[in-house]
């Protein structure tokens, strides 16, 4: 057990590693190119905080592991909604932007809605078990797609958009570049090999299903960069971007790594059932409620620690069910 830890932590570490090297070397390029720092945000920088969970995930549907690539999405969306706002509004009472709460925020409880549906596609037709289709995929794909059009208008509309860093770009020598690119790739693309194996042998070592691993320890794992930043954006008074943060993430997760995992390989659901789909749901319409109404769109230390102790009652209600 404890060498799939070690196979567990290390292939996390090489994840981040390669995250962060991957999007600062496709960054420094995009600007040498002439790209603005806003779509380098929007693009580059919004892919980088997705790309643990989008290597965990596709590589696990390679190999077969659907229910750690469903797990690892639901548990780091529910782990984002609960864990990272909650945690935020603790260090810090986040007032809430009208437009987000008007456009964004709906636009995650619309993915958990798609998810829900489609991956109740097969039982809602009566005809057979629930598993999200390579349809499925391309159709969450085409959302994804739909998604950053409207991210891209809004920003023409507005010069700005809530979540993305104004922080300059680096500019890096192009050797430099290059190899940040490539090994950033490579550490993603072994971090992610490794991670998942250590995560299945792990999950058969305690007699727990993949789904289980996915729902918790990959899903916290994967998401400790964006607790991270979201809680920093909190310190510095910057709600928006703290909720930015993980509204971006949430909705990448759905629609471009389970869409692209689907696409791949179609998922079966397994143990992951309705119960962990709902909870989801119901974490973003918490999320939604509790900035919308009853403190002028500000999510108080009370309903972060609520959030934040919803959470634990689910991570505990996964494991009693397992």
């Amino acid at each position: 057990m404890i060498l799939h830890i070690v196979m567990l932590v290390g292939g996390l570490v090489l994840i981040l590693l390669g995250a962060n090297f991957l999007t600062d070397g496709a960054s420094s390029v995009a600007k040498r190119w002439g790209v603005s720092e806003l779509v380098i945000g929007l693009t580059i920088v919004a892919f980088g905080t997705s790309a643990p969970e989008l290597a965990i995930s596709v590589l696990s549907s390679l190999q077969g592991n659907a229910e750690l690539a469903v797990g690892n999405v639901v548990g780091s969306n529910i782990f984002n909604i609960l864990v990272i706002v909650g945690v935020s509004a603790l260090v810090f009472p986040l007032k809430v932007g009208r437009g987000i709460m008007l456009n964004e925020v709906p636009l995650v409880i619309l993915s958990c809605i798609a998810l829900l549906i489609c991956a109740n596609g097969p039982f809602l037709d009566g005809s057979g078990h629930s598993v999200l289709s390579r349809t499925d995929g391309l159709l969450f794909l085409l959302f994804f797609a739909i998604f950053m059009r409207y991210t891209f208008s809004i920003t023409k509309n507005t010069g700005a958009q809530a979540g993305v860093s104004a922080e300059p770009v680096k500019e890096l020598p192009v050797w430099r570049s290059a190899l940040y690119i490539l090994g950033g790739l490579g550490a993603l693309i072994w971090g992610g090999d490794v991670f998942v194996e250590g995560a299945s042998s792990l999950a058969r070592s305690l007699g727990v299903s993949d789904a289980v691993i996915g729902l918790t320890i990959v899903a916290a794992g994967t998401s400790v960069p964006d607790l991270a930043a979201s809680v920093v954006a909190a310190v510095k008074h910057r709600p928006d971007m703290a909720v930015g943060n993980v509204i971006g993430s949430c909705v990448f997760n759905v629609f471009l790594v389970l869409g692209t995992s689907a696409a791949i390989r179609p998922l079966p659901m397994g143990t992951i059932s309705n119960f962990d789909f709902l909870s989801l749901l119901g974490a973003s319409v918490v999320f939604w409620l509790f900035g919308w109404f009853f403190r002028q769109r500000t999510i108080t230390r009370f309903e972060g620690g609520i959030m934040v102790a919803a959470y634990v009652g689910y991570i505990v209600a996964v494991l009693i069910r397992s």
